[in-house]
């Protein structure tokens, strides 16, 4: 009888996590405290993933004003970057921040603010066409992040059309005041690679945030077996959000030269 041969599916530089050890409580967040909680606060990875999609949709304009891609850009930072991410963190401290309450609705009121300023130096600029974004932006933040309307928003749906194509969305018509087909395009990219970011970023929020211990093992055909911890589960799925971040900021960044250059 062939004897039972046992693997392991985590990577190797992986440390299991013992019960009763703390996990950060998400793969970029630094140690709490001091200017670290503000990093861990803006998602870095996650903001530069969908600031790629201003970038994107701005490139596809035939011709790219700097200056309106950059104020989209600060728009969708102050919006998306610090607004958001400070009303998600004041509903239950996912992120385990030391940020006083106060300083979080400061983020978030002085980030709406700064976006709705923009986008009206915009309006003022491109027309009329970029005021329905101009107003459905600021709802989309609210209606997402404090779960409105009985959390119709905030779904994966919802975070892919608010998060993902509606850059793509607002950059175009910023640059053209109209719409084209090219940006619906690349709007329905962004909404189905929004779509794979939550499906692999809820389970891993999930394994960090909730699970105290994962025990288990996988039975190969061959008679061995492989065991399953927190990180086996978890470095797939970081892996490719870590992949993936990378990927569409290089691709903007192309894209940018390409245009810019």
């Amino acid at each position: 009888m062939r004897p039972e041969r046992t693997e392991t599916v985590a990577p190797r530089s992986a440390r299991p996590v013992q019960p009763g050890v703390q996990r950060r409580p998400a793969f970029y967040a630094a140690r709490p405290g001091g200017w670290r909680d503000w990093w861990t606060l803006l998602h870095p990875p996650y903001t530069a993933w969908h600031l790629s999609y201003v970038v994107i949709g701005a490139s596809l304009a035939p011709h790219v004003s700097v200056s309106l891609l950059v104020g989209t850009l600060l728009a969708f930072i102050g919006a998306v970057g610090f607004a958001a991410h400070a009303l998600d963190e004041l509903h239950g401290r996912p992120l385990g921040t030391r940020i006083p309450t106060p300083g979080l609705v400061g983020v978030t009121i002085v980030g709406l603010a700064g976006a709705v300023a923009l986008g009206i130096l915009g309006v003022l600029r491109v027309g009329w066409p970029l005021i329905p974004f101009l107003v459905l932006g600021p709802l989309l933040v609210l209606a997402y992040n404090l779960e409105l309307l009985g959390g119709l928003v905030h779904t994966d749906i919802g975070f892919a059309l608010a998060w993902g194509s509606f850059p793509v969305l607002v950059a175009y018509v910023a640059q053209t005041g109209r719409l084209a087909v090219a940006p619906l395009f690349a709007a329905a990219g962004a909404f189905a690679l929004s779509v794979a970011q939550r499906q692999l970023s809820t389970p891993a929020r999930l394994v960090r945030r909730r699970v105290a211990t994962i025990e288990g093992r996988g039975v190969l055909r061959d008679g061995g077996t492989i065991s399953i911890d927190t990180q086996a589960l978890l470095g797939p799925l970081e892996g490719a959000l870590r992949a993936m971040s990378w990927a569409i900021v290089l691709l903007a960044s192309a894209l940018a030269v390409a245009r810019l250059a």
